[in-house]
């Protein structure tokens, strides 16, 4: 399949950020400032997605002759629901919208609810008189399939396929493992510091590569977990908070947020990943989101729980991936209470906790097969995206 995109200006091949305000060159550190400053549009992934994959992608001008299924596409840093992003654009890119000659293509990775992203571009929408139908919005939030227009893709899938090509996957060998298991977290939210309170209390740090790499202050209505149903927890993270942070390697912050600088000790060393995911309510969707937090241990040859929204290792399944039911207790992942979904992933946890070599050694085949299907070309996956798209257009 075929992309046809509008670009107001393209350098070295590259598609430049529409609607944005800094000036940057590609393949230089500007290249990936554009997020932090107004209106906080991007470099499209999708276009590095295609190049990488065996998509073609046409690009088109405004006075080219322009053909049928032609996207003009935002790709967002962050939705920010003040900014009015039609009033951005020219007035002849609103001109087309009307004339329905082409569509907006917002490419979002983020989680945030596309429910509310969809409220505030509906009105938008019709502020500017535009057809209701003048954009498609593609999110990493997997609520998104539900609401017309949207489309689920997932986005981190493949951002660490391209981030972090230059590493090899870990080899899964056979040696005995010094640590049971890996537990990172790079920025501090008030639900992982609950989780990780629990998690030291329940003696799950004792023999693990752990992180907690910021201090921070606890805040109730941030934390979808109900810490006061938890006997103690609430004390427990106090006393964690206060020692913190905690570090396991000399990396810099920089560092633990590039994806291409991978730690092998994390992956080769332990036997089991603990995925603290970036939410554990995915901004209140019903949605799942996964971030390259997951998709670390897949290509790097560990078995995993995950930390995150309900439904998150369903989402792996219908990717392809498997997650080990044979062995662990995945029932957490179907549990809709945010509370109980922890309780109920503390206790599958801590009963592998005896066992992990064994387990290690039941789940090698559908570690090597989670290894293979990653390392493996997205063509289809951005086909299917693309089948999406047209449907609705």
């Amino acid at each position: 399949m075929e992309l046809n995109l509008l670009a107001d200006q393209t350098i070295n091949g590259k598609i430049y950020p529409a609607l944005a305000a800094w000036q940057a060159r590609p393949y230089t550190p500007e290249w990936r400032m554009f997020g932090e400053h107004y209106p906080y549009t991007i470099p499209l992934r999708i276009q590095e997605y295609c190049d990488h994959h065996g998509v073609k992608i046409n690009i088109y001008h405004i006075n080219d002759q322009l053909p049928a299924n032609l996207y003009y596409p935002i790709a967002l840093g962050f939705f920010d629901f003040s900014i009015d992003y039609f009033s951005l654009m020219s007035s002849i890119i609103r001109k087309k919208l009307r004339q329905e000659q082409l569509q907006i293509l917002f490419c979002y990775h983020e989680g945030d609810n596309p429910e509310r992203i969809k409220q505030r571009l509906d009105q938008l929408a019709e502020d500017h008189l535009l057809p209701p139908n003048c954009y498609r919005f593609v999110s990493a939030n997997t609520a998104a399939a539900t609401l017309p227009g949207f489309v689920y893709f997932t986005d981190f899938e493949l951002w660490y396929y391209q981030r972090n090509s230059n590493v090899p996957a870990a080899i899964v060998h056979k040696d005995k493992r010094e640590r049971e298991f890996t537990i990172l977290n790079r920025l501090h939210k008030s639900w992982r510091a609950a989780a990780m309170s629990d998690l030291k209390h329940l003696g799950v740090l004792d023999n693990s590569y752990w992180s907690y790499c910021e201090s921070g202050e606890f805040q109730d209505e941030e934390c979808p977990i109900e810490i006061d149903s938890i006997v103690g927890l609430r004390s427990n993270v106090t006393e964690f908070l206060k020692a913190a942070p905690y570090f396991s390697d000399t990396l810099t912050n920089d560092e633990r947020n590039n994806h291409s600088v991978s730690e092998s000790k994390y992956h080769v060393n332990s036997y089991c990943n603990i995925v603290m995911e970036t939410h554990f309510d995915a901004d209140q969707s019903s949605g799942t989101f996964l971030t390259e937090k997951t998709f670390k241990p897949i290509k790097h040859g560990q078995m995993f729980f995950i930390a995150g929204p309900a439904g998150s290792l369903q989402l792996l399944r219908e990717l392809g991936y498997r997650v080990f039911d044979s062995v662990l207790d995945n029932s957490y992942d179907q549990v809709t209470n945010h509370t109980q979904r922890w309780i109920a992933l503390t206790k599958s946890i801590k009963s592998t906790q005896k066992h992990l070599p064994e387990i290690f050694n039941q789940c090698r085949s559908d570690i090597e097969h989670n290894q293979r299907l990653f390392s493996t070309k997205k063509t289809d996956r951005l086909n299917t995206l693309l089948t999406k798209l047209y449907e609705h257009h």
